[in-house]
This record gives C-alpha cells, sequence and structure tokens, in this order.
C-alpha cells in the first residue's frame, strides 16, 4: 500500500478530531514538535490557543463538532484551504457511557452513538474523498479495548466500539487497493480526562453486584494502572511512520491482555460446539 509513511518528503497534514485533551492533545503536540502540521478539531478549541503562539499557521484550529455533518465537511474545507492535503485522520473524539445495558436510557444511548459511532462516519465522508484523490493517506481509527472485548457496565460504550471496528475492517479492505491504511486503535486504560467525562446511567439495584462492583473496582485502581496518554501517542506515531502499519495497534499490556482473554473466549466457544455447528451442514 501507498499510504504515509516514513518516506514522506514532505511535511504530514494530521486532521486530528477531539484534539484538545487526552490523546488527541498529544497526538497534536507531538505531530507538531515532529514538524508536521495540524488540523485540529474540537467543539472548544480555547485549550489549545497557546500553541497557535508557539508553532503559528503550522497549527489550524477549527471548532467543529463531530456529530455535524456539515461543520466537518467546511473543516476539511478550512484544512485543505490551509495546507492543500490529509495525510492523516485521526478519528479521536468520543466519549464513555457506563451504566447496565437495561440502565441507559434512549436518549444516553443515542447520544453516546451520535458521537462514537456517527461523528466518526461524518469525518470519513468527509475526509474519504480527499484521500482517495490523492491515492494516500492513512485513516486512525479510535477504538479501544472494548472493541474486542466487554464488562459490566460498558455495554453500550463497547457497542459503538465493536461498531467502530466492524466498519474499519470493511473499509481497510475498500480503500487499500487506492493506497489509504486504516490502522485501528485500541489504548488500554489511559490517563486522560475520559472517566471523569463519563456519562453514567441510573441505577437499579439487582446491577450492584455487577456494574456497580466493577464501578467501584475501577475507582480504587491505582494511578499505575492507567497508561499515559503520551505514550498511547508516541505508539500511533510509530504506526504511522511505519510502511507497513497494522490495521489493528493494541496499546498497552492491560488491554492486550483482556482482548486476548476475550478472544481466545469465543475460540473455545467455537471449538466447544463444533459437532454443533458442523451438523447444520449434514
Amino acid at each position: 500500500m501507498n499510504g504515509t509513511s516514513n518516506q514522506q518528503t514532505h511535511p504530514r497534514t494530521w486532521l486530528i478530531t477531539g484534539a484538545t485533551s487526552g490523546i488527541g492533545r498529544e497526538l497534536t503536540l507531538q505531530a507538531l514538535e515532529s514538524g508536521d502540521v495540524v488540523s485540529a478539531l474540537a467543539r472548544d478549541t480555547a485549550p489549545l490557543e497557546e500553541l497557535t503562539e508557539v508553532h503559528g499557521e503550522r497549527l489550524l484550529l477549527v471548532p467543529a463538532d463531530v456529530r455535524d455533518e456539515q461543520a466537518v465537511r467546511e473543516a476539511v474545507e478550512r484544512t485543505l484551504a490551509r495546507f492543500g492535503r490529509i495525510d492523516v485522520v485521526a478519528n479521536n473524539a468520543g466519549y464513555g457511557l457506563f451504566g447496565a445495558v437495561e440502565e441507559a436510557s434512549d436518549a444516553q444511548t443515542r447520544a453516546v452513538f451520535d458521537t462514537n459511532v456517527f461523528g466518526l462516519l461524518n469525518v470519513l465522508r468527509a475526509t474519504l474523498p480527499v484521500l482517495r484523490a490523492q491515492r494516500s493517506g492513512h485513516i486512525l481509527q479510535g477504538s479501544s479495548v472494548y472493541g474486542q472485548s466487554a464488562h459490566p457496565g460498558v455495554g453500550l460504550l463497547a457497542a459503538t466500539k465493536h461498531a467502530v471496528e466492524g466498519l474499519s475492517d470493511a473499509l481497510a479492505a475498500e480503500v487499500a487497493p487506492l493506497g489509504i491504511n486504516v490502522t485501528i486503535i485500541q489504548p488500554g486504560l489511559t490517563a486522560t480526562p475520559f472517566l471523569a467525562n463519563l456519562d453514567v446511567a441510573p441505577g437499579l439495584a439487582d446491577y450492584d453486584q455487577t456494574v456497580r462492583e466493577v464501578q467501584k473496582g475501577i475507582g480504587e485502581l491505582p494511578a499505575s494502572a492507567f497508561s499515559a496518554a503520551a505514550r498511547i501517542a508516541a505508539g500511533i506515531r510509530t504506526a504511522v511512520d511505519s510502511p507497513n502499519p497494522p490495521l489493528r495497534l493494541a496499546l498497552g499490556t492491560s488491554g492486550a491482555t483482556g482482548m486476548r482473554a476475550a478472544l481466545e473466549a469465543r475460540i473455545a466457544d467455537l471449538d466447544s460446539w463444533k459437532r454443533v455447528t458442523d451438523a447444520v451442514d449434514r
């Protein structure tokens, strides 16, 4: 594939959503420090204004909500007007919803899908025509350990990340002949404002022994259980720099261990029920 690589001869142009905090902010900082240029999208870009004093015209701040398709298209147009191309699309915007599947309201569920899935699709629809015309580019799809696993309390969050992974599997195969790479980013627990910004569903007592116990356990985790956002961003940049980037990139050993256990459990079910599976063909 011809996508962005360490053979790049010009400064790469990054379009980063959710750019004002956590992994998105670190990606913005590291891309700029490496000599690349960045179009940083967020609902409120004020937290990044100080960076324009250092990086000047190499940083474009674009207030845009990924849920607003027209705003995203206008952001892409502004990016092209400033930088002329887009090399890396970091689909990073998202937030979490915690609670039992039954506890989450319809409004809460639709809201988290609007940002984590439909917002991501808005970004893809706006940027893919650019990447296809260039016959190059690298799309970074924001998933997490919950794109391959789930436990009590994260069912709806995991549903959004599973959706991202499913569409990204297809997308990667669709755009590979066009010179475009896709990497699904799967961080484990990360030291960002993500947990502090969780939407929490009202509780039902029947789920205290499952959902609330998980919530309590997460709250008692030591700081050492959370990966630094800067290291996550550095891992992402390593994949972008590679001439052969992965389709999936796990970042953090605890998350990778959890995903491996989930995958092995699926294989165990396939093997255990093979007789019933095969009987359908007879």
